[in-house]
């Protein structure tokens, strides 16, 4: 019964994922768009109407995340097998898609709002999948970040009352070049980067590894953080010169803080997802320059090799009994050489090695940088950024697949996962072609960037470079490590993403947490209970106790009182 349900859910978005993607080459090719309106409501001139585009972006985008899903449903079958509800987690993950699929098909700002808080909403079913504490945690988080692109959204959605329509592709021109409803672009940026976690909002994705890893490969490829970038991409004519300098600078900045903070983690796939938001950035970037197509190509290719990513650290993370930290992996190949294939492939994808995926994209996309007239530092962090990924991945590589064993059991460590590895390899297929494929599709014509041979081979150096320093840096041993304890407050700073979850939550809670801990102790336990139930109640006591004493001695109090009241009157008869 469950693996059919998985089955059929598989089945049916494989064959939507085929169906879309052929649909999406026909729109391209023919340079053809569908828009599909149905009025729900008309209200003082402002029409609530659901409506649909089915244009080549918005199909190609759709038979990737539905392609992606299809494959993770299938991994999920032997991954989640041990699980009595996975009928409950299959339906979380359909869902999770459904809500992508409204998001992306959506003109109009209100279905794109059901969409987005849908994907905001199941994301925190998902993240919290595992009830412990750390998982509530990270789903309150991740939750309570996303409220803030939620919140942007509604107050765009009221600001664009002043249209009569929320179908903001008829608008984009005016948008732009009138001041006040470029607010509407502020607002839509803002969102967008607290669904594609970028400064100051990253602190929510590596908490998100809380879920499945299933769910993080589907969540962290093309779904949850890409639907940013997503927006972005469709409101692209509506970012004027301010706003796109500002997107530019976030998202090189995010970029490098996240390729900085993988190098100093230990946990397998909190480095994958501090390269998903390393890409992120790189994407957002791209966006502020001006590039949406460039920025949509890397999105696709990007999804591909990162969910493969997280599907391999699943098969190890399953393999190795449910153990995450890279100092307890190492010769990998040697017990799980499938596995290891398609991680080593991914990671070089990732990397941007020519020919794979992400060599299409990340190279043009760099060529594209370098062309473009930016800043010295902008361009800097650029390309120190991209050797920065090259380095946490092979200090990945080196940590996990080559050097020596540190298990402690030789236990089920194989490639028997069948179902898993079947998965994968059908990815990987993809992870090889899909970049130039789509290369080919998008850019029919190519692009001639004629740059100087220092600048040409730059790309390639920053990566020779990186992939040296992973190498040396997977060498630092215990001896190192003891070491490195000088210098604990910089690896603190770097490894814990700049202090960014701690602003994000004890920022934001220090202050009223402070104040009612004073207001409890003055008021409650201070003054209300001087004055109120415990003052009168100790008063009472005190003056029962005296009573109490009076009548517990009354006949001796009685004795005494007479002594002396007879003293005093022969005193005054003396006298």
């Amino acid at each position: 019964m469950y693996i059919s349900i998985c089955m059929i859910s598989y089945f049916f978005l494989f064959i939507f994922s085929l169906m879309s993607f052929s649909f999406g080459l026909l729109f391209l090719i023919s340079d053809y768009s569908v828009l599909i309106e149905w009025e729900l409501l008309s209200l003082n001139s402002s029409s609530i109407v659901m409506s649909i585009l089915f244009d080549w972006m918005s199909l190609l985008f759709m038979s990737f995340v539905l392609f992606i899903s299809s494959m993770v449903i299938f991994y999920s079958t032997e991954y989640m097998s041990g699980d009595l509800n996975i009928n409950r987690f299959i339906m979380l993950v359909l869902m999770f898609v459904l809500s992508m699929m409204l998001l992306i098909i959506s003109p109009n700002l209100i279905s794109i709002l059901l969409g987005w808080d849908g994907l905001g909403l199941v994301s925190y079913c998902l993240v919290i999948y595992y009830q412990n504490v750390k998982s509530y945690n990270a789903g309150m988080i991740t939750a309570l970040m996303n409220r803030i692109g939620d919140v942007m959204l509604l107050i765009a959605i009221t600001w664009m009352m002043n249209y009569g329509s929320w179908n903001y592709i008829f608008y984009m021109d005016y948008m732009k070049n009138d001041f006040y409803m470029s607010i509407i672009g502020l607002l839509v940026m803002i969102a967008a980067m607290t669904k594609s976690a970028q400064i100051p909002f990253s602190s929510w994705l590596p908490a998100a590894m809380a879920a499945p890893t299933p769910v993080s490969a589907l969540v962290h490829s093309s779904t949850l953080v890409t639907a940013g970038v997503y927006l972005l991409i469709r409101f692209n004519l509506i970012l004027n010169h301010n706003l796109s300098s500002y997107l530019l600078f976030i998202g090189v900045l995010t970029m490098f803080m996240a390729g900085l903070g993988a190098n100093f983690e230990f946990d397998l796939k909190k480095i994958i997802a501090l390269s998903t938001l390393s890409q992120l950035g790189l994407m957002m970037s791209i966006l502020g320059l001006g590039n949406y197509k460039l920025a949509f190509f890397h999105l696709l290719t990007h999804a591909m090799f990162k969910a493969l990513l997280f599907m391999c650290a699943g098969c190890v993370i399953h393999n190795l009994k449910d153990i995450q930290d890279i100092r307890f992996m190492g010769n990998l190949m040697v017990h799980m050489p499938l596995t290891c294939i398609c991680m080593n492939i991914s990671n070089l994808a990732l990397c941007g090695m020519p020919f794979l995926a992400g060599f299409y994209s990340k190279d043009l996309i760099l060529e594209y940088v370098s062309m473009s007239g930016m800043n010295i530092l902008m361009y800097m962090l650029f390309f120190i950024s991209t050797g920065l990924t090259v380095c946490y991945s092979f200090r990945l590589c080196y940590y996990s697949i080559t050097g020596d064993f540190n298990f402690y059991s030789f236990h089920s460590l194989n490639d028997e996962g069948w179902i898993m590895l079947k998965g994968m390899m059908f990815m990987l297929m993809f992870v090889v072609f899909s970049g130039s494929m789509l290369s080919w599709f998008i850019f029919p014509s190519p692009l001639m960037i004629c740059l100087p041979m220092y600048m040409k081979l730059m790309a390639l150096i920053v990566s020779i470079i990186g992939a040296w320093m992973g190498y040396e840096i997977s060498k630092f041993s215990l001896g190192w490590f003891s070491q490195s304890l000088k210098f604990y407050n910089y690896s603190y700073f770097f490894g814990y993403m700049w202090f960014l979850p701690n602003i994000s939550t004890f920022f934001v809670n220090y202050t009223p947490l402070m104040l009612s801990y004073n207001l409890y102790k003055n008021f409650d336990q201070g003054w209300n209970e001087l004055l109120g139930g415990q003052g009168i109640y100790t008063n009472l006591v005190k003056n029962s106790s005296v009573i109490q004493f009076f009548q517990n001695n009354s006949i001796k109090i009685y004795l005494l009182l007479m002594v002396f009241w007879l003293v005093i009157l022969f005193m005054f008869l003396l006298v």
